[in-house]
């Protein structure tokens, strides 16, 4: 025999020996099967996965608090900034109110862009002054005209 027919015949034989094994499928089920857990051993579970939870609750309150007060920091920073802001304006509008308020500016609009003079004597009427009495009254009835 030679080599060529020995190789020939080897891998015959496995092919045979392959040809007669055969895969069977056994459906078992096992849907009613219940694992049995040991008491001690849920315990123990219950306990892990509770002091889990405490320490998860512990950090995500820690970063919470963390995250907040570096939110807050920067809400104060803008606060500061709106702050120094409002101060400003704040000067800004006092001198203004100041500037508008002199008598002399107004008294320069009132005679060259309104026209307006000094009255004369005879344009004058004195009054005499009412009595404390008169103008309690009056003004107790006149309505404010600021509402």
């Amino acid at each position: 025999m030679t080599k060529k027919q020995a190789v020939a015949t080897k891998t015959k034989k496995r092919k045979a020996a392959v040809m007669t094994e055969f895969h069977t499928v056994k459906r078992i089920d096992n849907s009613r099967m219940v694992r049995h857990v040991e008491p001690v051993k849920l315990r123990n579970y219950y306990k892990t996965m509770a002091l889990s939870g405490i320490v998860a609750a512990f950090f995500m309150f820690y970063i919470y608090q963390h995250f907040r007060c570096i939110d807050l920091s920067f809400q104060l920073e803008d606060l500061k900034a709106k702050q120094v802001e409002a101060v400003g304006l704040n000067s800004e509008l006092r001198l203004e109110k100041e500037r508008l308020r002199d008598p002399r500016r107004i008294d320069v609009i009132a005679r060259r862009q309104l026209g307006l003079t000094q009255p004369l004597p005879e344009q004058m009427q004195e009054y005499d002054a009412p009595s404390g009495g008169e103008v309690a009254a009056v003004r107790y009835i006149r309505p404010n005209r600021a509402q």
